[in-house]
Order: C-alpha cells, then sequence, then structure tokens
C-alpha cells in the first residue's frame, strides 16, 4: 500500500471527505457552475460584430438607475413583512402540533405540506381567484348585502403579494419551528410552572427563548427565495406590487439583455447576503448583551 493511501485511510477527516465527495461533486455542478457563469456573463458586452468584451457596462447600467435599487429594497421590505407574517401565522400552528397533539402528529405534518402537491402557480391562480373583482370575498359580501360594488383594492397591489406569498411558503416555516419546539425538554416546561408562572410567563421565557433557532431559520428559509420571486407580483400584485424577480425576468426575457439580467442578479444576491448577515450579526450582538 502506498504511503498516500495508507495516510488517506488512516485520517478520518480524508476519509469523511471521500464519502462527501460525490455529493459535493454534485454540488459544485449544480450549485456552484451556474453561479459561476451567471458572474461570468454579468461582465459581458456584446459589440455590434457580435463579439464578446469583458467590462463593468452593465453594472454601471444598475449604479445609474435609481429605480433598480428602489424596487430592490422594496423587495426586501416586501420580502421581510412576507417572513414575518408566516412565522406568526405558522408558530401557533407548530406549538400546536407540538404541545397539543398527543398521536399521529406526522398525518398534521403530511396535511400542512398537501399544499406543495399541487402546483405553485395554481396555488398563485387560487389566490387571484379568491381576491379578484368577481372572486371569492367579493362574491361573498355582496351575496350577505355588505357591499353593494365589488372592493378594487384586494387585488393587484403589495398586500395581495404579501398574502399569497404567506400561504405560499407556510410549510417552510412551520417544520422548523416544529422542529425546535419538539426538541425542548418538557421538564423545563413543568419546572416553570410549579415555580408559580403563569402559562404565558412560562412561554415568554422558557418556549419562546428555546424555540428561537427554528424561528431563526423559518425567516430566513421564507426571507431569501420570496425576494426574488417573479411570479405571484405578476399574477396578483400588478404594477403596484412588481419586485426585483419581475426586473430579472424581463431582462433574460422580453429584453433578451441577459448581461444586464445576470448583473441585476449579481447585485440582488449580493445585497441579499448583506442583509441576511447583518441580520445574524445582530442577533448574535443581542444574544451577547442578554447573557
Amino acid at each position: 500500500m502506498s504511503p498516500v493511501l495508507k495516510f488517506w485511510l488512516q485520517n478520518p477527516a480524508l476519509r469523511g471527505y471521500a464519502l462527501l465527495s460525490p455529493a459535493l461533486v454534485l454540488m459544485a455542478i449544480a450549485l456552484v457552475s451556474p453561479f459561476l457563469l451567471l458572474v461570468g456573463r454579468s461582465f459581458i458586452v456584446e459589440t455590434s460584430n457580435t463579439d464578446w468584451v469583458f467590462s463593468f457596462a452593465n453594472y454601471q447600467t444598475v449604479y445609474d438607475k435609481a429605480q433598480y435599487f428602489r424596487i430592490l429594497w422594496r423587495s426586501i421590505g416586501v420580502s421581510s413583512l412576507v417572513s414575518i407574517t408566516t412565522v406568526l401565522l405558522a408558530y401557533p400552528a407548530a406549538y400546536f402540533i407540538a404541545f397539543h397533539v398527543q398521536r399521529n402528529k406526522m398525518v398534521w405534518l403530511i396535511l400542512i405540506t398537501l399544499p406543495f402537491w399541487t402546483s405553485y402557480l395554481l396555488r398563485v391562480f387560487s389566490w387571484k381567484l379568491i381576491l379578484g373583482f368577481n372572486g371569492v370575498i367579493n362574491s361573498s359580501l355582496t351575496w350577505l348585502g355588505l357591499i353593494a360594488q365589488p372592493l378594487e383594492f384586494l387585488l393587484y397591489n403589495t398586500t395581495a403579494v404579501i398574502v399569497t406569498l404567506a400561504h405560499a411558503w407556510a410549510a417552510f416555516a412551520i417544520l422548523p419551528i416544529f422542529v425546535s419546539l419538539q426538541k425542548i425538554d418538557k421538564s423545563l416546561i413543568e419546572a416553570s410552572q410549579d415555580l408559580g408562572e403563569s402559562r404565558l410567563a412560562t412561554f415568554i421565557r422558557v418556549t419562546l427563548p428555546l424555540s428561537m433557532p427554528g424561528v431563526i431559520a423559518a425567516l430566513l428559509l421564507v426571507f431569501i427565495p420570496t425576494v426574488g420571486d417573479y411570479v405571484t407580483p405578476k399574477l396578483v400584485g400588478g404594477p403596484n406590487g412588481i419586485m426585483i424577480g419581475s426586473l430579472i425576468q424581463v431582462a433574460f426575457g422580453r429584453l433578451d439583455n441577459w448581461p444586464l439580467g445576470a448583473a441585476i442578479s449579481v447585485v440582488s444576491m449580493v445585497t441579499v447576503t448583506g442583509v441576511v448577515c447583518a441580520f445574524l450579526f445582530g442577533l448574535d450582538r443581542i444574544k451577547k448583551g442578554l447573557s
């Protein structure tokens, strides 16, 4: 046996990497390679004779147009509201399953993921039918005699985008919160109540802090993908619900300007990464301040 192979077999870390190598290769091909191609494409400018030239012109275009950054920060704000709304709706459901469902918890979890058995596009269209001019809400209110004319403000605005995205990503918030709640030692809750704390005080001082890893994971799992969503804003947002994903889709599609679309995508990814890092850094500082 060669010394190199012997050293490899005797080193636990190297053996672990050997076992992970197929997955790492697949991730490199499926994730890293497209990202590198996107970044490389963002620095390309096509000249009149169809030659490719390396340039920062695409980033200069993004920088010069303030509307790109205005829509980007608007998208971050909308996604933040979606994340908070989703977590506020998901936490009670996860709490109920974790502490009040004694048997058949798997059935409840399957029911939560049941909407994902249908197309994402169909779920968005469903909300369009619910919130539409002649949709379920307007038809019901008209039938009950509560309104004379259908309400026009339910659809094609930012609120419709938030409601639709919160429903679409609810399961991604419920599951990590449920896992965190499930891992809490029930004896800690019992000890708090035995010492005279009320249920509300026990929840605030014991349950909620111990479930924060799941809450933070849920916030990130919802926030990061919804920033770049373009299907929902297009179908239920209208002109008032445009997000950065819509601009990227237009650049790649209607304008057929892939380098500009790639530049907008890279700027968006860098900005979102910075926001997420700032959020995590702020949480870490708060945690150290409280400890």
